[in-house]
């Protein structure tokens, strides 16, 4: 029998398991066409997503449109089972769409910007940057070690594309003043792909960390613990790698090194603090919020109302302190990026009831099945290359609900086992996969308007060729990692 009649055979086996699951569920049998219309919708929501510039659409855009057809085609079909809704002991009536959002990972992501745009205004990140750039001493290799350092810093704590922004506009500045723009395409491609690396380092670091971590129940700290290793290994060989094959060399002599230091230290970090006050209180909330945030899983009370909870209540602190300006930050909120969420959960919400997802779970049980260490390698492998041509939030949120309730990864759904090795490959497969291609993830495509914005032409292949090493390397580290450490 031919590889392709087995995989059809398996395709339409997995729907007929789909059927049974939905039957032994309580709700009716969905017939298999209303399941294969809904997966032709969602292959085209995530084509639509890939397409995203060419169809000069918004992200949240495309997903409100998506969740509008699948919520009235669900309708009609009737697939959209209204579960009870239990609040503080009374049944609630909510629309159907409502209980299919995922309001936690929507309070993190919003109470999270919230509070690093009001932290970033009170210039500690470019004073970081600033003083960084002193220790160089205007060393290109030392330069590069720390703005390395600086974006996987910067890229854990604040998100991807803000952290490009502020390291990527000061290396153009730097190395224009120190005379050194045969370097800046090497920098600005090591710290795009720093940014996807730092992006691991911890819960709140990425959109899919968060999406993934909270169905697999995985705290801060341990998050954390487990990547940190990782993060620090792939970083020290990204940035090896970089000053090696753009051949960024030490300077020469004394009197090259004199005149470096003389240009860097012209340079002054208080330019962007507008007020003492201000800088200090924005420094002891980002390390009392990074605190709260590592221990919520261990603090009465904070534990059970959860990190959407701790994100929102530091926003409203720091939005106290410019309660007069309130309406600006709420102005810079992403809600392009909020509204796509929200579309996207109730999109695979939907997909869910239409039983795409036990279709699609029933197509990865060979993976699955593998068992945890050639499964959990190949699952990196494939999450990676998918979040090389794709937006990787759709692909974590569809495969969270998947591994969820699955029984390879989850084997009893009341304890749960945010230690599978599946959880972890998920999660790096899908930042790091974002190296591999310019459109693999927004900071990367920061790092090319920027190598655009400085006259550095660099074609879609062309950053591919530059990139691959890098990315294939970073796959290759965390295939190793995961099968050694992550059991």
């Amino acid at each position: 029998m031919s590889l392709a009649s087995l995989a059809v055979r398996a395709f339409f086996a997995s729907g007929d398991e789909a059927a049974a699951a939905a039957s032994h569920a309580g709700h009716p049998p969905v017939p298999l066409y209303q399941t294969l219309i809904f997966a032709g919708l969602l292959g085209a929501l995530i084509l639509a997503l890939a397409l995203e510039e060419k169809l000069h659409a918004k992200k949240s855009v495309i997903t409100s449109v998506f969740a509008i057809v699948c919520l009235l085609l669900g309708e009609i079909m009737g697939l959209i089972h209204r579960d009870p809704v239990k609040f503080l002991g009374h049944t609630v009536d909510l629309p159907v769409y409502i209980p299919g959002i995922d309001w936690g990972v929507i309070a993190i992501i919003l109470g999270s910007s919230i509070f690093v745009d009001v932290t970033s205004q009170s210039g500690l990140f470019t004073w970081i940057a600033i003083k960084l750039t002193k220790m160089s001493r205007g060393e290109p290799r030392r330069l590069l070690i720390l703005y390395g350092a600086m974006t996987v810093l910067f890229s854990a704590v604040l998100n991807n594309v803000t952290a490009m922004i502020i390291v990527g506009s000061l290396t153009a500045v730097s190395l224009s003043k120190l005379e050194r723009r045969e370097y800046l395409l090497g920098f600005l491609l090591i710290e795009g792909l720093l940014t996807n690396v730092g992006g691991l380092l911890t819960l709140i670091s990425s959109v899919p960390n968060i999406i993934v971590g909270q169905a697999a129940g995985i705290s801060f700290l341990t998050f954390f613990v487990r990547a940190a290793p990782y993060v620090l290994l792939a970083t020290i060989v990204t940035i090896w790698l970089g000053a090696r094959l753009f051949q960024i060399k030490p300077l020469a002599n004394d009197k090259e090194r004199k005149e470096a230091l003389a240009m860097v230290s012209a340079f002054d970090e208080n330019d962007g603090v507008a007020s003492k006050g201000f800088f200090w209180f924005g420094t002891a909330m980002l390390v009392l919020f990074i605190l709260t945030i590592a221990t919520a899983s261990a603090l009465p009370y904070i534990r059970d109302l959860g990190m959407g909870f701790v994100a929102m209540f530091f926003a409203v602190v720091m939005l106290i302190r410019v309660k007069s300006e309130a309406d600006k930050i709420y102005k810079a909120v992403d809600w392009d990026l909020i509204a796509f969420f929200a579309g996207l959960f109730v999109t695979i919400n939907v997909m869910e009831h239409a039983m795409v997802l036990d279709m699609i779970g029933g197509a990865l049980k060979p993976v699955l099945g593998l068992g945890t260490r050639a499964g959990s390698a190949l699952m990196v492998v494939l999450s990676g290359l998918f979040s090389s041509v794709t937006d990787n939030i759709p692909l974590s949120a569809m495969l969270a609900k998947i591994m969820r309730n699955s029984p390879a990864v989850v084997p009893d759904p009341a304890v749960g086992n945010p230690s599978s090795p599946f959880w972890w490959s998920v999660i790096f497969g899908a930042n790091l996969g974002g190296n591999l291609t310019p459109i693999g993830s927004a900071s990367t495509l920061v790092a090319v308007t920027i190598m655009h914005k400085h006259k550095l032409r660099v074609s879609f292949l062309g950053f591919v060729k530059k990139a691959a090493p890098y990315a294939l390397i970073q796959l290759v580290l965390a295939v190793v990692y995961i099968l050694l450490f992550m059991r």
